[in-house]
């Protein structure tokens, strides 16, 4: 069996990045979860595609409990056919 040739340690990291990562900005949110309701469709319209698909979190730069407040608002008011 040949013998292994590589001889770098474990903790030895000379070959990774060193650089850090930009972090986006926070975007600032000028409603409360109160305001994602399902019969506040225009708000709602905002966070939706044209073709009805829900943005996610990545998009959205909303907190995970407004998004799923968002999510529940907006699947409401597709089943009360406010939006489609």
């Amino acid at each position: 069996m040949p013998r292994k040739t590589h001889t770098e340690k474990k903790g030895d990291r000379s070959g990774t990045r060193t650089e850090t990562r930009t972090y986006r900005p926070k975007p600032k949110i000028d409603f409360t979860v109160d305001a994602l309701d399902y019969k506040n469709v225009n708000l709602l319209r905002t966070f939706v595609t044209d073709a009805g698909r829900i943005l996610p979190r990545k998009y959205t730069g909303l907190p995970a409990h407004y998004q799923r407040a968002l999510n529940r608002a907006i699947k409401r008011a597709r089943q009360m056919l406010l939006m489609k």
